[in-house]
């Protein structure tokens, strides 16, 4: 696993940079794409390459703006000049109440969550259909989310668009095999959300949940990377991590 290289959106900070160190520990080299969050990637980056030099580099990129994910994506081969994985974590998430939502959340919301991955993943592909160094195909995990199929109250248009994430997991699966394994990863409550939850709210939740607490973001940069490297036989699935959760039906907190 050492020589591989992966790509991680949205790396600098949360279950980004969680992914980012555990998949380092691992042995793989990386890409880490970042926004607006300069300071915590060139930290993350300086913290992992004192480990093992010369094994991170850093990309920044406006995922919105979608006519220039293909020259990101020759800025991201340029750095060790092969792809190996590709994970599309990167996200907005915000409340959008349907009586005061805009067509420029919609945008948002929608690109970064499925328009991004989709265009990322098209200009990648080349690289990502060439055998790596373990001789396997590319693999991509796409970060879903436990409400995509029933929608999250004041969330719809994220849900929507994390819907759209899972139409796409499950399609590429079908349309990219053999060649490259696509599988997603549908995180429960793993952080609080930046907005604040009273803590009323956040008791909701931990009861809606039967391991009875929130998940850890070491919880989910395993999973990334079980599915990274695990079995050449599974594609086209989305593990729902979320402590049982999902299996209670409940969508409304």
């Amino acid at each position: 696993m050492s020589s591989s290289v992966v790509l991680i959106t949205g790396a600098a900070k949360r279950i980004g940079a969680a992914i980012s160190r555990h998949l380092h520990q691992l042995g793989y080299r990386l890409v880490l794409h970042y926004h607006t969050s300069d300071t915590a990637a060139l930290a993350l980056q300086q913290e992992l390459n004192a480990i093992r030099p010369h094994s991170v580099h850093i990309v920044r990129q406006d995922l919105t703006q979608l006519d220039q994910l293909a020259a990101m994506a020759d800025r991201v081969l340029g750095c060790f000049g092969q792809l190996d994985g590709l994970v599309n974590n990167a996200s907005s998430f915000y409340p959008t109440p349907l009586t005061s939502s805009t067509p420029m959340q919609w945008h948002d919301l929608m690109t970064t969550n499925a328009a991004a991955p989709y265009f990322l993943i098209q200009a990648l592909l080349p690289a990502l259909r060439q055998h790596n160094v373990n001789q396997q195909g590319g693999a991509i995990v796409n970060m879903v989310d436990i409400h995509a199929e029933k929608g999250l109250q004041h969330h719809l248009l994220y849900s929507m668009a994390k819907n759209a994430l899972a139409t796409l997991t499950r399609g590429l699966a079908n349309e990219l095999a053999p060649d490259i394994r696509v599988n997603g990863v549908a995180p429960g409550a793993i952080i609080w959300p930046a907005h604040e939850l009273t803590t009323e709210q956040k008791q909701q939740v931990l009861a809606s949940i039967p391991m009875g607490r929130l998940g850890h973001a070491q919880e989910i940069a395993e999973t990334v990377a079980f599915l990274l490297a695990g079995p050449g036989y599974l594609t086209g699935q989305i593990i729902a991590l979320d402590g049982g959760r999902s299996s209670r039906g409940l969508s409304e907190a």
